[in-house]
């Protein structure tokens, strides 16, 4: 027997906590810390009210006592929602930084004296600053937990952003920009990425139930496409010549330094864990490096998560020099990259409830990676026909399908990998997407060049070759 607390609270304006369906697993060690003394008397029905943040209310407890193979206790905190903006915010901004150049790459080149492929060295070297920062962002999320991840994010951003914008202003006598210096900061923008986009698994399986894992999993790892998309939409309008470059990176930089500013005033943890898979112990980071590796299932996913995070993020990069060489402008690829993620965004809007409420992580998965495949292969033949609304509606059903399946992924993994604490999977998943992601840029910038009869620069060869590799 064990002795279970009943907390009678004021009803809120929120759903109960959840009961839920995964048992608590006898586990050697969790890295979560709740700390029941902030709740003076827990616990302890499987189904509890969210606290009320809209004013006090004294609760009245109880003592009762029930056989111990009843689940324990499963609380929802409305506070769960602020670390939730944080990252959403800072998502957005660093992804709006990743492609403030690539989306304006000629205007930017001329403006830095430099050539196309040096801009595109912005958005490579911005992915491969991830993999050095991978093993430092595993131990942060490990065992400082996400805000502390999400204060060193914030810190990187300030500085990067501040030193780009610097570099616009050390010009030299022709006026052209200062490149080493954004090289500078974009660099380490690059570094504060992964603190953030490795975070969401880790923070929603701290803070959220089984029903609400993959849609708050989703919401704040879709905010960094659609940071990009906003830098594909608004990049080009702020920056309509070179003379509008210093505008548009001290713009982008002010507005990353507000998405920066909440970060310390986010909570750390929730008193009470909101699920059994939040409850159950965790292996510790030596035992989980040892466990991932042995794991099939993970590899799996592994490898088709790089692949298509990396062709994303390439093609993200190259929308601009994929476009031009037949007559699209850099407004046009603007706008085809927005609909990229914009209609993405749509879409895992109504995919990713589906997947919370239903738990078909492979089906989705089955029925997602070959329309992924496809919109590549369509892909190749697009360009060439010159069609404005051609190059919209690819784009578009690209976006829908890869945005639907990554939240949906990044959660699989989850479960696939448990007891894995699931920011050591995620950073290590987000690590090859951005490795591929950099490579690709560099492989497919070599093909640049297409066959008799098409446009110079034309990006056709490499095009193939993603479609292939998809």
């Amino acid at each position: 027997m064990r002795v279970r607390y009943h907390t009678l609270e004021a009803e809120s304006d929120e759903e109960d906590a959840m009961d839920e369906s995964l048992p608590a697993m006898n586990r050697r060690r969790s890295n979560d810390n709740y700390d029941l003394r902030k709740v003076p008397s827990l616990q302890a029905s499987p189904i509890s009210g969210e606290d009320n943040v809209a004013g006090p209310s004294t609760p009245q407890h109880r003592h009762e006592t029930h056989p111990d193979n009843e689940p324990p206790p499963y609380r929802l905190y409305r506070r769960r929602y602020i670390g939730l903006a944080q990252l959403v915010l800072l998502n957005i901004v660093i992804s709006w930084d990743w492609l403030t150049f690539a989306a304006i790459s000629t205007t930017s080149a001329s403006y830095f004296a430099v050539s196309e492929s040096a801009i595109n060295w912005l958005s490579t070297g911005f992915q491969f600053a991830f993999l050095p920062m991978a093993p430092l962002v595993i131990y942060t999320l490990n065992k400082r937990g996400s805000k502390h991840s999400i204060l060193v994010a914030s810190a990187l951003v300030l500085a990067g952003n501040w030193i780009r914008y610097a570099s616009t202003r050390a010009t030299d006598p022709q006026g052209h920009g200062n490149f080493p210096l954004v090289m500078l900061g974009q660099l380490l923008i690059g570094f504060a990425q992964p603190f953030v986009l490795a975070a969401p698994t880790r923070y929603s399986n701290l803070w959220f139930s089984d029903r609400g894992r993959v849609s708050a999993t989703a919401l704040a790892s879709l905010a960094n496409p659609f940071g990009a998309a906003l830098g594909q939409l608004i990049g080009p309008l702020w920056a309509t010549s070179e003379a509008g470059i210093p505008k548009m990176v001290l713009y982008t930089s002010l507005l990353s330094a507000a998405a920066t500013l909440p970060a310390p005033f986010i909570p750390r943890a929730p008193p009470t864990p909101p699920s059994a898979i939040a409850a159950s112990e965790k292996l510790d980071l030596r035992e989980a490096l040892r466990e991932v590796p042995r794991n099939r299932a993970f590899w799996l996913l592994f490898v088709a998560f790089s692949v298509y995070v990396g062709f994303f993020n390439a093609v993200s990069s190259l929308l601009n020099q994929i476009f031009s060489p037949y007559g699209f402008s850099e407004t046009d690829a603007g706008i085809a990259g927005g609909l990229l993620i914009l209609v993405g965004l749509i879409a895992a809007a109504l995919v990713s409830p589906f997947v919370d409420r239903t738990k078909k992580y492979v089906l989705t998965i089955k029925i997602l990676v070959p329309l992924i495949a496809s919109s590549y292969f369509i892909l190749i033949f697009i360009p060439a026909t010159r069609s404005v609304v051609g190059i919209y509606v690819i784009c578009a059903m690209l976006g829908a399908a890869s945005f639907s399946l990554l939240p949906c992924a990044l959660e699989y993994l989850v479960v696939v990998t448990h007891p894995v604490s699931p920011e050591i999977t995620s950073t290590i998943c987000w690590s090859g997407g951005q490795l591929l992601g950099a490579v690709f840029i560099v492989i497919m910038t070599a093909l640049r060049g297409g066959w008799t009869g098409e446009p110079e620069g034309s990006m056709g060869r490499a095009l193939v070759f993603q479609a292939v590799v998809a």
